[in-house]
């Protein structure tokens, strides 16, 4: 019992140790490290230092005399030391710190693939099965450089995510909006997958609505219709009576949909980050991004009550812009919540199915639906900066009073002020066809290389422009001149070809603006059909016109002036004494002008970095240089019979600018922070 005491207090002594000098190992070292690997760099030199100190110079014998002991252990020590920070840049260098996890995160981590290993080896079936393998690695591909050949793996990627599920699906449906990354082939064809799901049981939406509710349903509405409206595959919809007989819709969210979700999110980010890695094309396309913005997006589409903003901010944007025969359902904010959305329902025939409804209407009002409803996206996407992302004829309704309805609010587009002004500035230049001011519009809306080569720029932007915006007459030339846009004719040409544009440059354009333009571009077919051979420019400049008259109302003038002087108004009252000031240090010789160099702390901290590791370098160098030469002029006054003074200054200076070089050295190897 005592022996095995004893072998404890031993093994727990030598494990203090080796952490207390592995501690201290990283400490000299200067920088933060692992202390896992800092300990078995530790280990290292306390195993190894003793033993090539012994190769290289004999231990003391045991009646040495106490200094010539005390010297010999100082040197071992610092031998250990050498080692051990020696084996922990190594290490660093072979294994950089935070390449690989820690214990708690590997053992997470381990658990998180256990749990999505069966949905793994379902979607490489689904690779498999659909020949998508070959681009899960390799830098470049030759099978998809002829439009045939892009065209079958746009069949193939198409079908693979329709069998891969909901999450899937609702990515392949935001890449086919992104013709700015994608050939037009896969956008085409992955534009037709359907958001289509087989119908739940009456018994499960009943528990779901009354779960979401706290009470039941009977006690909240008069009736529900157990026959769904519509089955998608995150929500069903049913018809429902209100107690007083109104009629609404109730959206209930799909049992376990947010769970399977956020899995398939986690399983498409590992995904992304292991093909960017590994492909070209993945890095090219910015596949990371691009699945982060997706994950985001999709998040907001599971929380109803997101959706129940999205229709207040619109329904008060419509209410702002006057807008009388474009209208959205009403929000019952009380029932309301993260997987349950309760709508007054808009009854009418969906814009792809009413061609007798805008039959019996007549030209005259079909003309004014179409050109009120392109008012309506015009100040979305310009002035108001939350905008129906898409508006395509199944989420239209005619009514039978003559009226449009919005549906599907669940994802918005927003637009900040500057990009709203740099959008409007980049139709208006569209419109009228002024390649100069197109591309001064263009690179202030959109992410630009450190190079660009503007010439080129404008000259294939008016190429575009004369491709497809046709010229501005004379007597209309009037209403171009303000920043209300004007859309070229083929607008959704136009659009595809500008975003083949920003693919050869280099240009990123931020998904929103990118959100904002298929808007539009899709406004173009939704508008064909509500009044055939509507002229899209000619609209869009009456609405210009009517916009104008609207900003020279007197009323509106006086309102916007009040505005910009009460913001104006602090800078003005301080000018008159800020000039007088300037202008008397003027006079008197007392102007100066003070510019501060490396006011920015990231400058600050770069030059002393820098500065600090040129320092190292001397210091090291210098060491090192004078170890040199007292080795070569010792032994100097002896301080045993066998080691001189020169030996012992000699080795602490090598033993310093060994240090400072490995320091230096982990510097260099390890990762960036931050």
């Amino acid at each position: 019992m005592i022996d095995f005491l004893g072998a404890q207090l031993y093994l727990w002594s030598v494990l203090l140790t080796v952490l207390l000098f592995g501690l201290f190992v990283r400490r000299v070292m200067g920088v933060r490290l692992g202390l896992l690997r800092t300990f078995v760099a530790a280990l290292i030199g306390g195993a190894a230092g003793p033993a090539l100190l012994g190769a290289l110079l004999p231990p003391p014998a045991p009646d040495a005399d106490l200094l010539t002991l005390v010297l010999y252990t100082v040197l071992m020590a610092a031998v250990a030391l050498v080692v051990a920070m020696f084996a922990l840049a190594v290490i660093e260098m072979l294994v950089p710190d935070g390449s690989l996890p820690g214990p708690v995160t590997a053992a997470r981590s381990l658990q998180g693939r256990m749990r999505r290993s069966g949905r793994y080896l379902r979607l490489l079936r689904i690779v498999v099965r659909h020949g998508l393998v070959r681009f899960l690695r390799g830098r470049s591909h030759r099978a998809v450089r002829t439009q045939e050949e892009r065209r079958a793996l746009a069949r193939s990627l198409r079908r693979a995510l329709e069998d891969g599920g909901v999450t899937f699906v609702k990515l392949g449906q935001q890449l086919s909006t992104r013709r700015d990354l994608l050939p037009p082939e896969i956008t085409a064809e992955l534009a037709r997958l359907q958001d289509d799901a087989p119908q739940l049981e009456w018994g499960v939406v009943e528990q779901a609505l009354e779960s979401e509710l706290g009470q039941p349903w009977r006690a909240v509405f008069a009736s529900v219709d157990p026959e769904p409206l519509a089955a998608a595959s995150i929500a069903q919809v049913h018809a429902a009576t209100t107690p007083d007989g109104g009629a609404v819709v109730v959206k209930v969210q799909r049992p376990g949909i947010a769970d399977q979700v956020a899995r398939d999110v986690e399983i498409l980010r590992h995904l992304a980050t292991t093909l960017t890695a590994r492909t070209a094309w993945a890095a090219d396309l910015g596949l990371a991004d691009l699945v982060e913005g997706f994950a985001a997006a999709l998040t907001e589409e599971l929380d109803f009550r997101i959706e129940r903003d999205n229709l207040r901010a619109v329904t008060a944007g419509l209410t702002e812009s006057g807008a009388e025969d474009v209208v959205t359902a009403t929000v019952w904010q009380d029932h309301c919540t993260r997987r349950l959305l309760v709508m007054g329902r808009l009854e009418g025939v969906a814009l792809g199915e009413a061609g007798e409804v805008l039959a019996a209407l007549g030209t005259p009002r079909r003309q004014h639906l179409a050109s009120e409803l392109l008012r309506v996206v015009l100040d979305q996407v310009t002035r108001q900066g939350v905008f129906h992302v898409d508006l395509h004829p199944g989420n239209l309704l005619v009514r039978s009073d003559g009226t449009l309805g919005m549906l599907d609010l669940g994802s918005v587009g927003r637009l900040g002020s500057q990009s709203r002004s740099g959008l409007t500035r980049l139709l208006a230049a569209l419109g009228t066809g002024d390649s100069v001011a197109a591309t001064d519009a263009l690179l202030e809306v959109v992410e630009r290389p450190d190079r660009v080569n503007e010439r080129v720029l404008e000259q294939e932007l008016g190429e575009i422009l004369l491709r497809f915006a046709p010229p501005v007459a004379a007597g209309t030339a009037s209403t171009t001149t303000h920043p209300t846009p004007a859309a070229p004719a083929n607008i959704a040409g136009a659009v595809a070809a500008l975003f083949r544009l920003l693919a050869r440059h280099r240009l990123g354009i931020p998904p929103q603006l990118a959100a904002a333009f298929r808007a539009i571009a899709t406004l173009e077919g939704t508008l064909d059909l509500i009044c055939p051979g509507f002229d899209l420019v000619d609209g869009a400049r009456e609405a210009s016109r009517a916009r104008l008259q609207t900003d020279l109302d007197p009323a509106h003038l006086r309102r916007r002036a009040e505005s910009e002087l009460v913001t104006a108004l602090p800078v003005l009252r301080r000018l008159p004494r800020r000039l007088d000031r300037i202008a008397d240090a003027a006079e008197h010789g007392r102007l100066q002008v003070n510019a501060r160099l490396l006011a920015h702390p990231e400058d600050r901290r770069f030059v002393t970095r820098l500065w600090h590791q040129a320092l190292l370098t001397i210091l090291a160098a210098t060491a090192g240089l004078m170890a040199t030469v007292l080795y070569l002029v010792a032994p100097g006054p002896m301080v045993t019979d066998e080691v001189g003074l020169f030996h012992v200054i000699a080795t602490a200076l090598l033993a310093g600018s060994i240090i400072l070089v490995l320091r230096l050295l982990v510097i260099f190897f390890r990762r960036e922070e931050g």
